[in-house]
């Protein structure tokens, strides 16, 4: 009984990097929305008044039908620009409409709309050479990498919410929670400096880098709004 406590405890800890529970049930700001319990895509779509084309060029979604419960998804054009619902329009083919009004692909979008810049402010989490870079698609961070065992540190100060290797292709994990809409994952560590439940400072030695589930040492480094990825960059000062 006791063991599938752990293991249940264990898949809730994992589960905190792509759903919102860590996030908390924190209001989502205009023109995105929460998944709810039995929402669709296309139900989504049609209480915005949008196309569900728009929907998941909007959020970069891989597979339209995998959308979970508390996940943040931009329901409005990213600014301002026009939207491409498809509505009917008198005399019109919906279809034929959108797809004639449809502008060029958009870059993906990261959610930093949502996200005021200035809202967060982050430390390097280890030094090193920045060898990929975000880009809200393939790369849901930025890796850094550096000699194994080079210091890991708390971008910012928060609360350990998770520290395991229970998440697939993270290898050694540490999620910090910052507030009630940013979170920071530290991955692929060759140790763990600091359990769940622990208050982390600012700079703080958290973790040593390694090359835990991964093919080489380094550091891969998420930052989370609200459950979403957004460019850690943009927090970050400039090196």
């Amino acid at each position: 009984m006791l063991g599938t406590t752990r293991k249940m405890k264990r898949v809730a800890c994992a589960s905190l990097l792509v759903l919102l529970a860590a996030c908390g049930s924190a209001p989502v700001a205009p023109g995105f929305y929460r998944v709810e319990r039995g929402d669709t895509l296309s139900k989504i779509a049609r209480s915005n008044r949008q196309s569900v084309q728009s929907i998941v060029r909007w959020n970069n979604l891989t597979n339209p039908d995998s959308i979970e419960v508390g996940q943040v998804l931009r329901v409005a054009p990213p600014g301002g620009a026009a939207s491409t619902s498809g509505a009917v329009r008198s005399g019109g083919n919906a279809s034929t409409s959108a797809s004639a009004s449809a502008p060029r692909a958009a870059p993906a979008d990261d959610g930093a709309g949502a996200a005021p810049a200035s809202a967060i402010s982050l430390v390097w989490p280890a030094d090193g050479t920045v060898i990929r870079r975000f880009d809200g698609a393939n790369s849901k961070g930025i890796d850094i990498s550096a000699a194994a065992g080079t210091p890991v540190v708390a971008a910012a100060p928060g609360t350990v919410v998770y520290a395991g290797n229970g998440l697939r292709g993270y290898g050694n994990l540490l999620i910090v929670k910052h507030d009630a809409e940013y979170l920071t994952a530290y991955a692929h560590n060759r140790v763990l400096l600091v359990k769940e439940g622990a208050s982390v400072k600012r700079g703080e030695k958290i973790a040593e880098m390694g090359d835990t589930d991964t093919d080489r040492v380094m550091l891969h480094f998420e930052l989370r709004y609200q459950g979403r990825s957004i460019d850690p960059s943009r927090a970050l000062p400039p090196r």
